[in-house]
Formats: C-alpha cells, sequence, structure tokens
C-alpha cells in the first residue's frame, strides 16, 4: 500500500509538478493553502508526511506548520518545508518548532524522493 503524502502549495503549477513526480509511489492529497490542508486533517485525514511550502498567502507554511506540530493529533507527522527564500536555513533554524526537514526550491526531484523516504523511514522507526 502506498504512502500518503499531504502536498501543500499555492503555485498550482508546483502542486502539478509535485504531483507528476511524487504520485507514482505515493498516494498524494494536493491543497493549495494552509487553511484546506488544516481541514483535511481536521476531517480525519492522517497522511504519512506533509509537503508543505514555507511562502504562501492567508495561513502561510510556517503556519500551518506551527498548528500540525503543535497538535496532539498531527505532532509526529513528518513535515518537510519547499521554499525559493534565500534564507532559509535561517527561517527554519528561527522557528520555535522542531521541523523535520527543508528543501530549497528548485529543487532535484530524486533529490526531493530521497528526503521523503529517510523522513519515512525515520518515522517508520520511531513508531513500531
Amino acid at each position: 500500500m502506498k504512502k500518503k503524502l499531504l502536498i501543500v502549495d499555492d503555485d498550482l503549477s508546483i502542486l502539478k509538478l509535485l504531483n507528476f513526480i511524487l504520485s507514482k509511489d505515493y498516494d498524494c492529497v494536493v491543497k493549495n493553502n494552509g487553511i484546506d490542508a488544516f481541514g483535511w486533517l481536521e476531517d480525519g485525514n492522517f497522511p504519512d508526511l506533509i509537503l508543505s511550502d514555507l511562502q504562501m498567502p492567508y495561513f502561510d507554511g510556517q503556519s500551518f506548520a506551527k498548528n500540525v506540530k503543535i497538535s496532539g493529533f498531527y505532532r509526529d507527522i513528518p513535515v518537510l518545508l519547499l521554499s525559493a527564500a534565500h534564507d532559509l536555513d535561517e527561517q527554519v533554524s528561527n522557528m520555535p518548532f522542531k521541523i523535520d526537514g527543508y528543501m530549497h526550491k528548485p529543487f532535484k526531484p530524486n533529490e526531493l524522493k530521497s528526503a521523503i523516504n529517510q523522513l519515512l523511514q525515520v518515522y517508520e522507526s520511531s513508531h513500531v
């Protein structure tokens, strides 16, 4: 059975690209903002990993990730942030909560898949 990924990005072309790259190996659910993504979680859905853009309007990636990580229900779901921000390393290190991983845009598909697989393996080994 395929692992389920929740992919959140406000850029439709990036959502389509990520879905195309990852849907062969994963069951992908795509949402174009943090509000819809969190609503999907609150509807009782539980992905194996969340892949989210950091810079989105309304409910940005940091706010979305914070709400996931402080939640009793979702805090153990690995979160991988994507961003084109030049100061991404600094932004992630200054977050008042732990992010499981992050990657700069543009990304290489094989590196993204490798990062996802690594996070899923870490998650699985800690929840056996």
